[in-house]
């Protein structure tokens, strides 16, 4: 597995201050094998403050704050955490003791404005805070204890709303955009209550890196964004190989230059070594087929401007923050636009294979479940839209057309024959099925046609995800089962049997159907993927123009 503004350039890093050093203070849920290992302890809250016990005698009515939010409609929607908040301290300041501001109020500031200079984005300003601010600091002694009042609420608000957009992401319902992994659930007055009572650090919440280190890629394209050419590079006539020389591959090498494919630039047009070793590096990155020539599809890549790559890391961004708290060590990720599945043990990558999804036109689902079974020799119960499109004329042009498939009729509903695909090598399964039961019908499992996995691009089933070594995948599932007989003699004889067999595993694994078009790979390189269903399209299209009309 955003947000954005420029000043006086694009529009793309408008919302980016909720990628900014937020991370110091909070986490968000794992990705990928780079987080932290360990329990998150839960940071109890203080409910015994009183005038009494209280480490300062500043205390406010709770009738004032209400009133602040009666003024305040853009803070109104916080109105249960400033209560929440409020009232388990007995209304007690929190940015403010007998000694004036407290420490915490200038570590937030800063926060705040390093977000808005630092990352040149001014979403977040609050005018009203920071005059507020600014006059305390000026006039110390002398100011008003309404304007103290005013502040302490200003800096609260400011803080849900500088939480609740960095730590859960917008407010965009994510089920819109073809996204159905619950979201997680954030209690923003307890990351209040933790940083006022740690000073700004919260040290029982893991960071994940996936999103540090794409955070990291995001500052360093918009200062790419300076030097990358704007000016689309002419495709070749032909393909370019080692030892050609062509006037667009100065061009190539810049790019792939500044792109850090490329470890030394030079200015000929010669394709030597250096640049055959720096196309495949960046042909990997892209998911382009690693051959070392420069073609179309690669070219194409190179033209993609800047300004798209970041917001196409900000759509990234805010996925991750969408994906909920992982507890499991043990888990499955499919990423469908990278045609990849990873199985993580021990929050380690211990396994990773080829994948084929759904068409454009039959998307595979992004959702979330439990791999529970191992279905051998399986049956293929041919859904009734197959029926309906493929078999029923498959049928009426060939008499023969079942028997020729391996096919048979079971019965008949709403008119339309049952029919399943009996087990064996034809069978569209393959010889084995993994299911986490869903409501989507989604679910892996083999296939009789294993050549296309060799395609760069691998949208060809009806949304089920085809698995490239399903028998290794079984293997890795049985061997939890301490008491396995499941050898590799046994698994064979299975996955060959004239009725399908069922197996239940010992323990469920998390499987995750995510949708992640860039991210940072194990090897600390930033990779990107086309946006092959249209959900970055629509997702930005959410993010940015909703923030561009302001």
């Amino acid at each position: 597995m955003f947000i954005i503004k420029k000043p006086q350039q694009i529009s793309n890093t408008k919302l980016i201050c909720r990628l900014s050093a937020i991370a110091v203070l909070f986490s968000i849920c794992c990705f990928n094998t780079s987080c932290h290992s360990g329990k998150t302890k839960e940071v109890l809250r203080d409910t015994s403050i009183t005038y009494h016990t209280s480490y300062n005698n500043l205390f406010f009515d709770s009738m004032h704050l209400q009133a602040f939010l009666d003024t305040n409609p853009d803070l109104q929607k916080f109105t249960t955490q400033y209560n929440d908040f409020y009232k388990q301290r007995n209304f007690e300041y929190a940015w403010f003791d007998s000694t004036g501001m407290a420490e915490q109020a200038a570590n937030f500031m800063n926060l705040l404005n390093n977000s808005i200079t630092h990352l040149q984005d001014s979403s977040l300003y609050n005018k009203k805070l920071v005059t507020s601010y600014n006059e305390i600091l000026q006039h110390k002694n002398k100011v008003s204890r309404q304007n103290i009042l005013n502040t302490e609420l200003l800096l609260t608000g400011q803080f849900f709303a500088y939480a609740a957009q960095t730590y859960k992401g917008s407010d965009i319902d994510a089920t819109t955009l073809g996204w159905f992994i619950p979201r997680k659930k954030v209690n923003l007055t307890a990351l209040l209550d933790s940083t006022i009572k740690y000073k700004n650090a919260a040290p029982y919440i893991p960071l994940n890196n996936q999103y540090n280190q794409l955070e990291s890629f995001l500052e360093k394209y918009i200062s790419l964004q300076k030097n990358y050419p704007t000016d689309s590079i002419p495709y070749p006539s032909k393909l370019l190989k080692l030892h050609q020389a062509n006037e667009i591959i100065p061009t190539i090498k810049y790019r792939l230059f500044l792109l850090g494919d490329l470890s030394h630039n030079d200015s000929t047009n010669l394709f030597d070594s250096s640049l055959l070793i720096a196309v495949k590096h960046f042909q990997k990155r892209m998911g382009l087929l690693e051959d070392g020539v420069i073609g179309k599809n690669m070219i194409e890549q190179l033209n993609v401007p800047i300004a798209e790559r970041i917001r196409q890391i900000l759509v990234n961004l805010e996925r991750i923050r969408w994906m909920p708290a992982n507890s499991d060590s043990d888990y499955i990720i499919v990423n469908i636009p990278e045609y990849k599945l990873h199985v993580y043990h021990d929050g380690k990558t211990l396994l990773n294979m080829n994948v084929i999804v759904g068409k454009t036109t039959n998307n595979t689902v992004i959702f979330n479940g439990k791999l529970k079974y191992i279905v051998f020799s399986p049956y293929w119960n041919v859904p009734p839209s197959i029926v309906q499109k493929e078999i029923l004329p498959g049928m009426k042009k060939d008499p023969n057309y079942l028997a020729k498939n391996n096919m048979e009729i079971t019965g008949t509903s709403n008119g339309l024959p049952i029919v399943r695909q009996k087990p064996g090598p034809g069978n569209s399964l393959g010889l084995v099925k993994f299911l986490f039961p869903n409501n989507f019908d989604i679910y892996l499992h083999d296939t009789p046609n294993h050549e296309l996995f060799d395609a760069t691009t691998r949208t060809f089933s009806h949304g089920c995800i085809r698995i490239s070594n399903p028998k290794k995948f079984a293997q890795y599932l049985l061997s939890a089962d301490t008491a396995s007989v499941y050898t590799n003699k046994i698994i064979d004889s299975l996955m060959h049997l004239s009725k399908e067999k069922w197996v239940s595993l010992p323990q469920p694994v998390p499987v995750y159907i995510v949708y992640f078009t860039a991210w940072v790979d194990a090897d600390g390189q930033l990779n990107f993927r086309k946006d092959i269903y249209g959900h970055d399209a629509r997702m930005k299209e959410k993010l940015f123009m909703k923030q561009e009309k302001k």
